[in-house]
């Protein structure tokens, strides 16, 4: 014993006033050191740092109560647009014919040859 105590006094002589609450803030550092990872990897899942590019073009579709909204960005620009199952101005009407753009944006419409269309009963 002896021989214990002049090679390694620190072993067996322990300061008898330790702080119990130490090994408390080394956990709250182990949990924060968690929580930042797991922010880090829910990030590049879901690849959420699209959303921070300006460059980018993304487009979400997502259910809220019973009606879908279609999310579009981009560039800095967002845009929601709501979808719905009900249709406008009824099952009835005749087609009068068919628009077309061009590339300079200038829209040309050609009237249908159809007998129905012209002469509506």
């Amino acid at each position: 014993m002896k021989y214990i105590l002049r090679t390694r006094p620190d072993l067996i002589k322990r300061p008898d006033n330790e702080d119990p609450l130490s090994g408390v803030a080394n956990l709250f550092d182990v949990a924060l050191v968690f929580i930042v990872a797991l922010f880090l990897s829910l990030m590049a899942t879901f690849q959420v740092l699209d959303f921070l590019n300006p460059e980018s073009e993304i487009t979400v579709m997502k259910k809220v109560k019973d009606q879908w909204q279609i999310i579009t960005k981009k560039g800095k620009e967002v845009k929601v647009k709501k979808v719905t199952d009900r249709t406008v101005g009824g099952e009835e009407g005749l087609m009068l014919g068919t628009a077309y753009q061009l590339k300079d944006g200038r829209v040309i419409y050609i009237p249908s040859e159809n007998e129905e269309s012209r002469n509506p009963q």
